[in-house]
């Protein structure tokens, strides 16, 4: 039997009741956190919870602040079941779409507004928009609150004018790197990371099944061929650059290695070495070489064909851009591109992938993710002559070049169409990465592997959120496809380290266990139990087993036969250091 929460502005028999949840909501009420759970562990669930908690005992108005207009949405159409008494919070959504004057209203008739951060900053900004009686933000995708986003310039407004805030920040994948963990909590004013993980014992009963595997293709041959002059030409400058001394960094030639050159060359440029100058123009073809050869490689003829056009519009920019496109080696491949359909073995295996799924399930639903719009319109052309797949496009509504983007609009009704039928292969670039919840999806393909941690979880949760799902990773044989699988495997075993390590040095939110679940039951099999008893339940049958007794075993030998220490490496009395031994 399901348990269901039981709160007095909470619909009956819609909110599962599970323990690492209500744990969540204890600390999150109790001041400002960041919750990390994985994909599908319920992250809203206690959003939801949060917000209806804290609204009845503190009043004011909840704020829920998400990266894009198409998830802002998403999450509006999900709280209004949830809700006991919807015309109470009148929960609401905002965006570009509606105009200034428009919202200035709008963002006093509600109790419960979803919005992108762009519109709250700026209405905060120009006036339009208070948050002083605004008693909780919550904060959707909070690895995005570094820099200069929108995002965490509208959490810093919100702390500086709020009477009475508090932050619910979530997201499933914060950053490898503590310096990012520490800015994310440092501008949000978390005093405590509440960190489950997909190994929890509370939090993997709840997950479904989820295959991930590697798929090796074959570059083709003729690819390779359009490869080869340019690799040359690349391997002739690093040579050059070897030799004096700026390109230092051993075995292939990589991003890293050319970036640490071009350091060197505006080191020397700086300290009056007219050599650099040379350098640094040399150093900057072998980085378009560089991109344009993993595009070839990695991507196919249509991200090529991208990469060259953006260039030619940016052409005018710089001197070195103009005479790298004026050569002829650059100029006969441009030709030749323009000519050329997609030959990529990729695009063979995704029309493999899919094909395959729909024939074993012709109601399953398929995500295809790729970098480039171009490579997504590749897909979308060779994926419409497949039987039973009915391919859509989504991608981010700027315009770029000759591509146009999608409007909000646009965007929530593709995604409505995948989730009804009508569509059922999405091919997304990365707008499509987070928080798009679609139970239905079983199927994600990576056209490549990306470095980022960050990318390929959220890339990874749009499946097996409510099933068993599977992950098919394209790895192109022998490029940089095979160093972005590993860097991503790093950088995700190194993930949860730093937001532990960070998690370490916060303050925390100082209060009694589960004291803050007083408002919340449990209907459960054994009937209506308090939060706080059914937490202490889950606790006790998944907590480690703690033996009364230490039955740990020990080797059968006398004091005697220990091997007896020198006097004369003792430390002497007095000493803090190697220079004092």
């Amino acid at each position: 039997m399901v348990s269901y929460v039981v709160h007095p502005d909470l619909a009956a028999d819609i909110v599962e009741a599970r323990p690492y949840q209500l744990q969540a909501v204890d600390d999150a009420l109790a001041g400002s956190t960041l919750l990390v759970l994985p994909t599908a562990a319920g992250k809203t669930a206690v959003a939801w919870m949060t917000i209806v908690e804290r609204l009845s005992k503190k009043g004011g108005w909840a704020l829920v602040i998400a990266p894009t207009v198409a998830l802002a949405n998403q999450h509006l159409q999900s709280t209004i079941p949830v809700l006991a008494q919807t015309s109470e919070y009148n929960p609401l959504s905002l965006s570009g779409q509606n105009t200034a004057d428009k919202r200035e209203r709008i963002w006093k008739q509600s109790k419960l507004i979803f919005a992108t951060p762009q519109v709250v900053r700026n209405d905060v900004r120009s006036g339009k928009l208070s948050l002083q009686d605004c008693s909780l933000l919550v904060v959707d995708e909070a690895h995005h609150c570094t820099g200069s986003h929108a995002m965490g310039e509208a959490a810093e407004l919100y702390l500086s004018q709020s009477n009475n805030p508090l932050i619910l920040a979530t997201t499933a994948s914060p950053s490898s790197r503590m310096d990012r963990v520490k800015e994310i909590c440092s501008r949000l004013g978390v005093k405590k990371i509440h960190l489950r993980t997909p190994a929890d014992s509370m939090v993997s009963q709840y997950l479904s099944g989820l295959d991930i595997r590697e798929e090796n293709v074959e570059v083709p041959d003729e690819i390779r061929d359009l490869v080869e002059p340019f690799r040359l030409w690349q391997d002739s400058i690093v040579d050059m650059e070897r030799r004096t001394g700026r390109y230092v960094m051993p075995g292939r030639i990589t991003q890293m290695g050319l970036s640490n050159a071009m350091d060197r060359a505006q080191a020397a440029i700086g300290r009056g070495d007219k050599s650099g100058y040379r350098s640094s123009s040399q150093i900057a073809t072998a980085m378009r070489l560089h991109h344009l050869i993993n595009h070839l490689l990695c991507q196919g003829i249509a991200a090529s064909r991208h990469f060259l056009k953006r260039m030619e519009e940016d052409s005018g920019k710089t001197r070195s851009s103009s005479d790298f496109l004026r050569d002829s080696r650059v100029r006969y491949l441009s030709n030749k591109l323009s000519e050329m359909d997609e030959i990529h073995s990729k695009v063979g295996a995704v029309r493999r992938l899919v094909r395959g799924r729909i024939r074993r399930d012709p109601g399953s639903r398929v995500i295809v993710f790729a970098h480039f719009r171009d490579t997504v319109d590749a897909l979308e052309i060779a994926l419409k002559d497949l039987e039973g797949a009915l391919a859509i496009q989504f991608i981010g509504q700027s315009s770029r070049g000759e591509s146009g983007g999608l409007t909000a609009k646009e965007q929530i009704s593709r995604l409505e169409a995948f989730r009804s039928g009508a569509a059922n292969v999405l091919v997304a670039t990365s707008v499509g990465e987070e928080g798009l919840d679609i139970p239905s999806a079983d199927l994600v393909i990576f056209y490549e592997p990306v470095s980022s941690e960050i990318r390929t979880i959220q890339r990874r949760g749009r499946t097996g959120r409510s099933r068993e799902g599977e992950v098919v990773v394209l790895v192109a044989e022998g490029t940089r496809d095979e160093g972005a699988r590993e860097a991503s495997k790093r950088k995700e075993e190194a993930m949860h380290r730093a937001v532990r390590r960070v998690s370490r040095s916060l303050t925390g939110n100082p209060h009694k266990d589960l004291s803050n679940l007083s408002s919340f039951s449990v209907e459960s099999a054994e009937g209506l139990l308090s939060a706080s008893e059914f937490v202490l339940g889950a606790r006790s049958k998944l907590g480690p087993e703690i033996s009364e007794h230490d039955l740990t075993g020990f080797p059968d030998r006398n004091v005697g036969d220990l091997e007896r220490i020198p006097p004369e490496s003792f430390r002497p009395a007095g000493q803090t250091g190697l220079d004092q031994f």
